[in-house]
């Protein structure tokens, strides 16, 4: 079996104190859940429970961890506002903080509105477990922190989200772990990166902003023949359109500010786990680290989860369309989407994906000038960093989000001074290509200088 780095060392007294760490589910809820398991009344109406019903995704999307609650049958989750629980008594107080009772304690240690996201997404990916982060980079912290020890390393995707890159290079180099960043669309420079003290393979597909896949249960073999573990950043992809865990991933993340929310008004993260054993000991690290995702955040994201197959598979219709119409614009030199067949890995796309979903990333045959020029003359898209909400964003990598890399790392990865990414939303299509051509069209004729940073 893969490693899951050094052992949790025991709090005074003698032993980790598991409640305190990560709580265990409340009988009330249980019982409610038993209930829908077996048929039995749920308010008006009963319903079996969606983890083994055959449901579709979009139906479990709806429906897992969001049954009517049972306090007083509201079909939409409550929200539980609290930081802290009452205890019946000091003695029930102790049993929950040794252990020997369920229920929740603290809200940075679990909570109800958390729980029921948390299963949600679980379910989806098709994982043992959730736990949901304060943002995405707490979900990549806590996973780097909870796995890796001094002298351990990581073998990464090159071109990555920016943060999750600075972290390994900057910080957590500063406790003795080290990282190689490889282009892990070539396994066989996954395979000469990885050494004796290799603990994780972290790969993010489809990659930011390049658009370049990784195999799956390629990476899955790579990291497990060296007993290391695989993670995977799904973020780009959603569950809707890629569920690593199913190709053999051990952790799966996601920055739920994105696609799972769906609305730019939340900032969250979430870890799924494959096996029980490592989503407790990621439960302890997130209770440790503190990043925690606060209830309302938690209701708020649940309640965009409900509509992301909509929007997700709305948008990726436009981005469908929208690559083939800038292949064939005059200003754009390429196009990098794996929808496109001319995609590099087309075939990979659509042998490990349910779709290429609505990132597109596009090259300027006039390069940075180009590039600023059309990000000024945008009037439908927003000039902003994220994606996957409904609105369509667009940005500059070079100068923005990987505005941390160096010129040369940017060459080596293969971010160009000229590309321009964007997150397509769920706008009119026909509002989205007029806007990109008139954009392009008055970009391609100025020759007037941007005052923008040059990368």
């Amino acid at each position: 079996m893969p490693r899951i780095g050094t052992p949790q060392q025991p709090v005074k007294g003698g032993r980790p104190r598991e409640a305190e760490c990560y709580p265990r589910r409340p009988p009330e809820r249980e019982r409610f859940r038993m209930r829908a398991a077996d048929g039995g009344a749920m308010g008006s109406r009963g319903k079996q429970h969606p983890r083994d019903a055959g449901w579709a995704f979009d139906t479990r999307a709806i429906h897992v961890g969001q049954e009517p609650d049972p306090a007083f049958g509201a079909v939409a989750p409550p929200i539980y506002q609290t930081s802290t629980f009452a205890f019946d008594s000091p003695a029930q107080g102790a049993r929950r903080f040794a252990g020997e009772e369920d229920g929740y304690i603290y809200s940075r240690l679990g909570n109800p509105t958390t729980e029921r996201l948390e299963e949600c997404v679980a379910a989806l990916e098709g994982g043992h477990g959730g736990l949901a982060t304060a943002s995405g980079m707490a979900a990549v912290s806590i996973v780097m922190l909870g796995l890796l020890e001094s002298g351990g390393h990581v073998v990464a995707t090159d071109c990555m989200y920016g943060p999750s890159r600075l972290l390994l290079e900057n910080e957590l180099s500063r406790f003795g772990i080290e990282a190689s960043f490889v282009d892990t669309a070539d396994a066989g420079r996954v395979e000469r990166a990885m050494r004796p003290t290799t603990r994780i393979v972290f790969v993010e597909t489809p990659s930011n902003p390049t658009l370049k896949l990784t195999d799956l249960e390629e990476m899955t073999r790579i990291a497990h023949a060296g007993d290391a573990l695989l993670v995977c950043d799904n973020t780009f992809a959603s569950p809707l359109l890629q569920r690593p865990i199913e190709k053999g991933a051990d952790i799966v993340l996601h920055s739920t500010t994105k696609y799972i929310n769906g609305h730019s008004d939340v900032v969250g993260g979430i870890i799924v786990s494959r096996t029980p054993e490592l989503h407790a000991r990621l439960g302890k690290m997130r209770a440790f680290h503190g990043g925690s995702m606060d209830p309302h955040q938690s209701w708020l994201v649940l309640r965009g989860l409900k509509t992301l197959p909509l929007r997700v598979r709305r948008a990726q219709d436009s981005a469908r369309r929208l690559a083939e119409f800038l292949a064939g614009h005059a200003a754009v030199s390429g196009v990098h989407y794996p929808g496109l067949a001319s995609h590099p890995q087309h075939a990979l796309a659509r042998r490990q994906m349910d779709g290429p979903g609505s990132m597109i990333a596009i090259e300027l045959a006039g390069g940075y000038d180009a590039g600023v020029k059309l990000l000024e003359r945008v009037r439908v898209m927003t000039l902003a960093v994220s994606l996957g909400g409904v609105e369509s964003l667009i940005e500059h990598p070079a100068s923005m989000t990987h505005a941390g890399m160096s010129t040369a790392e940017l060459a080596e990865v293969g971010i160009t001074p000229g590309m321009v990414r964007i997150a397509v939303g769920c706008e009119s299509y026909e509002d989205l290509e007029r806007d990109l051509a008139q954009a392009l069209d008055q970009a391609s004729r100025s020759s007037s200088p941007s005052a923008a940073i040059r990368r």
